[in-house]
């Protein structure tokens, strides 16, 4: 058992922010703010390389401006099990661009992550900046399923991220919700119609 002066120093440390820098929360203002969500869509039916999109849009409905509106979606990777893998995540859902702005002109180096100025330190997290009295903000991800089968995605929406500032509905309950998902093994069959030029549904038509 760690004695009484190892536990103090180890507070200690904690309180100080790892070695006396200042905590990553410390300019994150305390508090509970209301939100709503307007909007929140996700395709049911998908198929494995068909691109698609999830979209939420969240409005500020209290009376005072949140900090920072962010949205965790906890669901776009899975963890495999899979033996010597580096690292045990793996997506379900290839993100080709997050939330938020691109840089203009784009950044002239090889993109290690996918485009979308929302991007944060944390895992799944995007954040959109600071969101004023009776204003929205929209989410969007443009993604490609990579994972055929069956999938819950859950999502959350914060007014921080360092969990001291929290979006509330105004019932009180957490902004959150979920999307159950089926991802089809291969894309849908579809054609362009020569008479329309559109694309619709289904194989073309054999000639006559």
């Amino acid at each position: 058992m760690p004695s009484a002066a190892v536990l103090a120093v180890a507070s200690a440390l904690l309180a100080a922010g790892c070695g006396g820098g200042a905590r990553m929360d410390a300019a994150e203002p305390a508090g509970t703010y209301a939100v709503k969500v307007l909007h929140a869509s996700f395709p049911t039916s998908q198929a494995i390389a068909h691109p698609t999109s999830f979209a939420l849009e969240v409005e500020n409905t209290g009376a005072h401006t949140v900090p920072n509106i962010a949205v965790t979606v906890d669901s776009f990777n899975y963890a495999s099990n899979y033996a010597e893998l580096a690292a045990d995540k793996r997506p379900v859902w290839a993100i080709e661009r997050g939330p938020g702005a691109t840089a203009s002109p784009p950044v002239s180096t090889q993109e290690v992550s996918s485009p979308g100025g929302g991007q944060t330190a944390y895992v799944n997290t995007w954040a959109l900046g600071a969101l004023a009295p009776g204003k929205t903000r929209t989410f969007v991800w443009h993604v490609v399923p990579v994972k055929a089968g069956a999938h819950t995605v859950h999502y959350s929406v914060a007014a921080g991220l360092a969990g001291k500032a929290k979006a509330r509905l105004s019932s009180g309950a957490p902004a959150e919700g979920q999307f159950a998902v089926n991802i089809a093994p291969a894309p849908k069959l579809t054609h362009v119609n020569p008479s329309t030029g559109h694309l619709e549904a289904g194989e073309f038509p054999a000639t006559p």
